[in-house]
């Protein structure tokens, strides 16, 4: 995960993603750099508009964001609903077993 931040920071920057600039930025965090994995990113971004990705991930999270607050109120509603049932159930069994005592 840190390569990646490292990406971004670079690209953040203004600056080339590389090998050179992921391994010194990895190293400048306090963190040994794994040269295969630093190799593996920067083939796996080659040919990558990282500007356009970012722009298209920024526009999900919101749209995840907006139906959240719709499916919370939902969700609290099953959740009261089903508690009122247990209640009324653990007060119906009460009262059972306070008849038993009566005729019993």
């Amino acid at each position: 995960m840190e390569y990646v931040y490292a990406a971004l920071l670079l690209h953040s920057a203004g600056k080339t993603v590389n090998e050179e600039g992921i391994k010194k930025v990895v190293e400048a965090a306090g963190v040994a750099p794994d040269e295969v994995r630093i190799k593996a990113l920067v083939a796996a971004l080659e040919g990558v508009d990282i500007a356009k990705v970012l722009s298209q991930a920024a526009a999900m999270p919101v749209a995840a964001a907006a139906a959240a607050p719709a499916a919370a109120p939902a969700a609290a509603k099953a959740e009261a609903k089903e508690e009122k049932e247990e209640k009324k159930e653990e007060a119906e069994e009460s009262g059972v077993e306070g008849l038993g005592a009566l005729f019993g």
